[in-house]
């Protein structure tokens, strides 16, 4: 932090009154931005923000060097709110203004009455204190009940009469979060959820750069850079953005979900909460591949209703609790590692349901079945990645010949590994996930339980809701009946002429 406590310690600094008189908050955050740009080695401009990298960032970045006030349009679970926070990352590391200002009034041209008596009672010792970039970055979620006196504040007839003023006087304004907001970033998250009267009062700060409070003759010529975040379906389903507001919103940016597996396990690993103290997890590969496609198919169901979206954080809290269904095996059998199986994924439904939001024909079927069709459908595609080449015949000879074992989740991994070693054939298929005998029993066990699942979700064998595997169902033979002639008086009995 710089060492200026007072006005005059801050005219001899780096802070020169010129630099802080003209630059504006979005000159700040393009000038900080361009010289991220030409020092992209140092790191992505949005730490933390994966696989938005040749779409939205560049549309962001555009938005930045126009100094536009703009809009992430995007369904639940689309980062947006993170993207939002992350541009406190192009402020300047600190910021001066007038100690004990509400507005974090600018030393060299403050716009409240307070502080420019302040400046000329005490002139070179009037206090300074110092912002930082999380300081600088105001949020408001929108709702219905938001009034004009929350964002742009009111008359305080409490102030008045202690301070002895006029109600029409400076001093007795309480601010809102707008004012408070000067010389930061201002975001408003689910602007249709605002009300249409309450949206016109921003029309003067995007546009003129001020604002006037409760009709008296108070101006402040703020310095805020705007954002918003908003769902696509909200302009119908609650409210709506009124068409004067967007004409002054610069740049309206989309934001998307994960386009491909890949991006949502990068995702996933990022955000969810895994490393458990005191113990020793290793997420196998195809396990994090069926639960990211889970999201992948659900956005495309016909059940799963699209206009909501499938929000990313349904293979994140699906993830943790996966990890903590197997935590809670290993624990249990006293084992040294953590892996988790397949059939946790199954454990985890209750992160999955309330995910989901269901068509008509989703609903009659139940989020539970729909969730459990899905993880069928992801398992297969995840096992076709591994074993699409593989001969799996003897394994599913094995099953056919009378033979079943069953996994439940709860079994410990030895006594597991026991019983699927007397499977001819699968043992050796592990190594198409890179799983041997000389690996652990919990990894060798949740590669064959793998099998297993992806030789059920193709039907090649059976499971129950005890989860013993056994062999398949044979669609039954279709027989040919030779034709016979109806009997006298057939369709008279039946009510036909």
């Amino acid at each position: 932090m710089s060492v200026a406590q007072t006005l005059g310690e801050l005219r001899r600094s780096a802070f020169s009154e010129e630099r802080l008189s003209s630059r504006r908050v979005k000159d700040e955050l393009r000038e900080n931005l361009m010289a991220r740009l030409r020092n992209l080695s140092d790191g992505p401009i949005f730490p933390g923000i994966v696989g938005y990298d040749d779409t939205v960032v560049p549309q962001i970045v555009n938005a930045i060097l126009s100094r536009h006030n703009f809009i992430l349009l995007g369904l639940r679970g689309q980062a947006k709110s993170r993207i939002l926070r992350a541009l406190t990352g192009l402020l300047d590391p600190e910021l001066p203004y007038i100690a004990g200002c509400e507005i974090h009034d600018n030393p060299y041209a403050p716009i409240c009455k307070r502080c420019q008596e302040l400046v000329t009672r005490e002139k070179d010792a009037t206090p300074i204190a110092w912002l930082t970039p999380e300081h600088r970055y105001v949020e408001k979620l929108a709702t219905p009940d938001v009034t004009i006196a929350d964002l742009i504040g009111d008359i305080d007839p409490i102030k008045a009469a202690r301070g002895g003023h006029e109600l029409s006087s400076e001093f007795t304004v309480h601010y809102g979060l707008l004012p408070r907001a000067n010389r930061c970033i201002f975001a408003i998250n689910e602007l249709p959820d605002l009300a249409g009267k309450i949206q016109v009062g921003l029309f003067n700060i995007m546009q003129e750069g001020d604002v006037q409070i409760k009709g008296y003759p108070i101006r402040l010529p703020l310095d805020v850079a705007i954002v918003f975040s908003a769902n696509p379906e909200d302009y119908t389903a609650r409210g709506k953005i009124i068409t004067p507001l967007k004409d002054r919103i610069g740049s309206e940016i989309r934001t998307h979900y994960p386009a491909t597996v890949e991006e949502g396990i990068a995702i996933t690993a990022q955000e969810a909460w895994i490393q458990r103290h005191g113990t020793r997890l290793q997420i196998p590969k195809y396990v994090q591949e069926v639960i990211e496609r889970i999201a992948f198919f659900a956005r495309e169901d016909k059940k799963v209703d699209k206009r909501s979206g499938v929000s990313q954080r349904l293979p994140i809290s699906a993830t943790e609790n996966v990890v903590s269904n197997a935590e809670r095996r290993a624990l249990t059998h006293r084992e040294t590692v953590v892996v988790p199986r397949i059939s946790d994924i199954y454990s985890a439904l209750p992160a999955i349901t309330g995910k989901l939001e269901l068509e008509y024909e989703g609903e009659m079927k139940g989020a539970d079945h729909v969730s459990r069709e899905l993880i069928r459908t992801a398992i297969a595609k995840a096992f076709d990645t591994y074993f699409h080449s593989a001969n799996l015949n003897q394994v599913v000879q094995w099953f056919d010949l009378g033979g079943e074992i069953q996994l439940s989740d709860n079994i410990g991994a030895k006594e597991a590994l026991d019983a699927l070693r007397g499977i001819q054939g699968l043992m050796e298929k592990m190594v198409k996930v890179n799983v041997g005998p000389k690996d652990t029993p919990e990894a060798q066990v949740a590669a064959a339980e793998f099998i297993l699942e992806g030789l059920h979700a193709h039907k090649k064998i059976g499971r129950n809701e005890e989860r013993v595997f056994t062999a398949g169902e044979k669609e039954p033979r279709k027989v040919e009946r030779p034709f016979e002639p109806e009997e006298p008086g057939f369709g008279r009995k039946r009510g036909f002429n």
